[in-house]
């Protein structure tokens, strides 16, 4: 049993096959061309935002500075989840999606448009900062809706996989945006590049907006939804709390652990894609493009990894996937580092890839885990604050934090033993939850 006791099973009624396989589609390609916005700029934080908008003598306070931003909009994010949960758990999933995809559409085409410390001074890093904040606002809100799209409209048995076409969104979202950040750099001289050429992938960003209008025209909400709607106008006119109010007076403590349970997941993704790349081309000397052609080759094998897991995991349970996902990081995580530390290619292939295997296989199963935790007129909010307080405590700090510890020890080991805390963390939160869905109501 995966619940906690929260929680109750997810009943949809049986809409049309094609209508599934649209609002299913819609879902996915929200979460890609949003994660796809979202990552260009932890991309760019490695590569060249330091040195444009945060100008210094040292080009690790400049690094430090850049990551800082990068976390900043992780920080954000737990205000998109709150605030699009409450009012998606009210009005519905759809429009919360449509606004985030609006939003981080609008904020990321602002940032390649955005003029440099050297042209506007000071206001160059104000405004970089703030249209993070817009970013990570956004993300908060559009993971909860293009979730709860795809899982309340899954047929029965088969919530893991209709859960993993929006989990995609992050492998298909990095493999896009390394992809245009070497067809930048590729056509770019490195003077052009980083005068112009970062600039590039977040002009592409403005896309998003078009899928934002087809999902507002084409897209219905989910019959989950509406019969929880109906409860829930049931339940307010009877003097009951919100959603909002409901979580955090009975339902605090299976956020918190859902958090604590992702945290390692989230925190070593983003080592691997924005903290390894500035430690590989900083440290250790090697070529960006060759880097980034590596995160991109280990990105393509989660579009099969992530689907594989969500799909056993409707077999044989999702806690089971998802301790054993955990477990693998933690082990995995000093490994890691000493094949990277060699400075070869190949190995570096090696460690990121069995680290992206334990990921993916965690990956997986979270979307319809994290759903099921909570009942449906509370889960849009309940889902989206577990998975952004884990965002917050693990991937915002994770590439800064990494960098902070390289400088303070001198040793990656460092960073493989703070992986290995955050997977005892995991290890124990999941534990709870397993406990509390295995005991009675």
């Amino acid at each position: 049993m995966d619940t906690a006791p929260s929680a109750q099973p997810l009943t949809t009624t049986a809409p049309a096959a094609r209508n599934r396989r649209r609002v299913a589609t819609a879902a996915a390609l929200a979460s890609a061309v949003e994660w796809y916005d979202y990552f260009v700029f932890g991309i760019a934080a490695a590569l060249v935002l330091g040195g444009l908008y945060f100008p210094s003598g040292s080009s690790t306070a400049g690094v430090l500075a850049s990551f800082a931003t990068f976390a900043v909009g992780f920080l954000a994010r737990p205000i998109g989840g709150i605030i699009a949960g409450h009012l998606g758990d009210r009005h519905g999933r759809k429009p919360m999606l449509v606004l985030a995809l609006t939003f981080m559409g609008l904020a990321t085409t602002g940032i390649g448009l955005l003029p440099t410390y050297d042209t506007i001074g000071v206001a160059a890093p104000i405004l970089l900062v703030t249209l993070r904040v817009v970013q990570g606002i956004a993300v908060g809100a559009q993971w909860g809706g293009a979730m709860l799209l795809a899982t309340e409209y899954a047929p029965e048995g088969k919530r893991g996989v209709y859960g993993s076409l929006v989990q995609l969104g992050v492998p298909i979202g990095v493999v896009t945006a390394n992809t245009v950040f070497l067809l930048a750099g590729a056509f770019t001289t490195d003077s052009a590049f980083a005068s112009w050429g970062w600039r590039i992938p977040f002009v592409v960003g403005l896309f998003v907006l078009a899928l934002a209008r087809y999902i507002h025209t084409r897209v219905e909400e989910t019959p989950e939804f509406c019969a929880a709607e109906k409860a829930l106008a049931e339940k307010e006119k009877s003097g009951h709390t919100s959603p909002l109010r409901s979580i955090v007076r009975d339902h605090l403590g299976t956020v918190f652990l859902a958090g604590g349970s992702f945290a390692v997941n989230t925190a070593t993704f983003y080592i691997l894609i924005t903290g390894v790349l500035d430690y590989t081309t900083r440290d250790l000397g090697m070529k960006r493009d060759a880097v980034l052609t590596v995160s991109l080759c280990v990105s393509l094998t989660q579009l099969i990894l992530i689907p594989a897991s969500a799909a056993l995991s409707d077999r044989i349970g999702r806690i089971r996937i998802y301790a054993f996902g955990a477990a693998g990081i933690g082990l995995w995580a000093v490994p890691m580092f000493l094949l990277i530390d060699t400075g070869s290619l190949l190995w570096l292939a090696v460690g990121t890839f069995v680290a992206s295997c334990f990921l993916s296989i965690m990956y997986g199963p979270q979307a319809a885990l994290f759903a099921e935790l909570f009942t449906p007129e509370m889960r849009y909010t309940g889902a989206s604050l577990g998975y952004q307080i884990a965002a917050v405590f693990g991937g915002g700090l994770a590439p800064f934090v990494m960098v902070l510890l390289l400088e303070s020890t001198g040793t990656s080991m460092a960073v493989s033993g703070y992986i290995a805390g955050l997977a005892v963390i995991a290890l124990v939160s999941i534990k709870i939850l397993a406990d509390r869905a295995r005991s009675p109501r």
